[in-house]
């Protein structure tokens, strides 16, 4: 894994601020982030809580793929993968995406590159909870 990346699952609360401190650098006069947050209604229910599932080890090697893609891919010097596992509350952030360049626009794309392939890939599953129940949604998050 490249030094210019940081990929991580956790089950403790993600930092924005450590996502951010990783890609900030002087050579880089531009930072995207992506921050995903558990939102209090989907499909016009109401729902209480986010519950994620990972098969771990996959899905930290799917995610290296993806930064090293990113990397390769986009005028990026440094890029940030962390998602979170477990019960997620409202206004929790289940994943987090940073990208530093040069110029914006390719910190932009890295990070919509990086949600997008992540959404599609990486072996992460979500159970949304409502107040009348629960439902596995999909296979990623």
């Amino acid at each position: 894994m490249s030094l210019n990346a940081s990929v991580k699952i956790s089950s403790e609360k993600l930092d924005l601020q450590v996502c951010y401190d990783f890609v900030h650098d002087a050579s880089c006069g531009g930072i995207a982030l992506f921050v995903g947050t558990v939102r209090n209604k989907t499909q016009k229910k109401e729902v209480t809580l986010l519950d994620f599932s990972a098969y771990k080890e996959m899905a930290i090697q799917e995610m290296k793929k993806i930064a090293t893609n990113a990397l390769e891919q986009f005028d990026i010097l440094k890029i940030a993968i962390h998602h979170a596992e477990g019960a997620l509350n409202i206004g929790e952030i289940p994943v987090i995406i940073a990208a530093s360049s040069p110029h914006r626009k390719a910190a932009f794309e890295a990070c919509q590159y990086a949600i997008e392939t992540l959404k599609e890939r990486v072996p992460i599953w979500k159970k949304e909870h409502f107040i009348d129940g629960e439902i596995w949604v999909n296979s990623t998050p």
